[in-house]
């Protein structure tokens, strides 16, 4: 079904028990609904312990839900089937030291089921698309981390899957390496690829990201496309005012000044804390009728960095992501 989205999860739930410490329950995902359509890059953020590698190990079938809905390619989670159609680089992937590049490909082509053949046939093109053109002869043991991370993303890529599930995919890469493996994604995106990506790397997330979920404590506490998000509950709005400082003082009494900066006589650039456009219409007015001149007024949105520690800033939960627990 072209149509269907390739994630779609409903009230999903998983909750863990903690065996060393008796019955305590940790709940690393409470309720979390959403979809993620065909042909969409979708990045999930959230602190550690937020429930990510839980959620994508409950979609890769690595993890059972405690309850609720999840599928992936018109199928429930973990049907052998539909991961047939995932390309998935863990977090943290390890490759025997003894491989080359060529035989580490050629390893995890055949647990794809591609012959020796198929897999010589393309492995030329993917380690020039991801930058390693010139070491496939080379041990994996001689690899950067960064290497083995573009490795990681070839034999994800590998057997030509529907869907690509990658879970900090840039860590250990340089900044031309990270710049790269965003073309890398963008260029899956226009051959109607899905791409699910997990990174704690904001900008990469807003560079290449179609719709972002925020997950915090198990929570889907906001989902969207970057400029949905980056509205928050507060901005700031850069002024250029001319006229006396006390009497500008006086007009902005009761809003928070982040910054204030005189760039002439009588005149000033001030940057003001709003919730949003009522509070700064009502700002305007207050000004204008003090007498004090406006020369410019602009709203800058909050960064997704902003907008993210706005929604993680409450007290932090146990990390389940991080317990070693025993499934319910």
């Amino acid at each position: 079904m072209p149509d269907a989205p390739v994630i779609e999860v409903r009230d999903l739930r998983k909750t863990y028990r903690d065996g060393w410490l008796g019955r305590k329950r940790i709940e690393a995902l409470r309720g979390v609904t959403f979809q993620v359509q065909r042909g969409e890059i979708f990045g999930l953020l959230g602190p550690n312990g937020a429930g990510k590698t839980t959620l994508i190990k409950v979609l890769l079938g690595i993890v059972r839900k405690t309850s609720g809905d999840a599928s992936l390619l018109d199928r429930a989670a973990g049907d052998r089937a539909s991961r047939r159609r995932v390309g998935y680089l863990p977090e943290g992937h390890r490759l025997p030291r003894h491989l080359t590049g060529n035989t580490a490909l050629e390893y995890y082509g055949g647990l794809s089921g591609l012959s020796a053949g198929e897999v010589r046939r393309r492995r030329t093109e993917l380690l020039a698309t991801v930058g390693l053109a010139d070491w496939g002869n080379t041990g994996v043991k001689k690899y950067s981390k960064g290497m083995l991370q573009r490795l990681g993303l070839a034999q994800a890529m590998l057997h030509d899957p529907d869907l690509l599930v990658l879970d900090e995919p840039t860590d250990g890469v340089d900044p031309v390496g990270r710049a790269e493996i965003r073309e890398v994604l963008k260029r899956l995106k226009s051959q109607g690829k899905t791409v699910f990506l997990n990174s704690h790397l904001l900008q990469e997330i807003e560079l290449v990201c179609d719709r972002v979920a925020i997950l915090v404590h198990g929570e889907l506490r906001k989902l969207g496309n970057v400029s949905e998000l980056t509205v928050g509950s507060t901005s700031e709005a850069d002024f250029r005012l001319e006229g006396d400082p006390a009497s500008i003082r006086n007009a902005l009494q009761g809003r928070t000044i982040t910054s204030w900066k005189a760039v002439g006589e009588r005149r000033f650039d001030i940057a003001v804390r709003i919730s949003g456009q009522p509070e700064l219409d009502a700002g305007i007015d207050t000004l204008r009728a003090a007498g004090i001149s406006l020369h410019e007024v602009s709203r800058r949105r909050l960064t997704l960095e902003e907008a993210f520690m706005q929604l993680v800033k409450d007290k932090p939960e146990p990390a389940a992501d991080l317990l070693v627990l025993e499934p319910e």
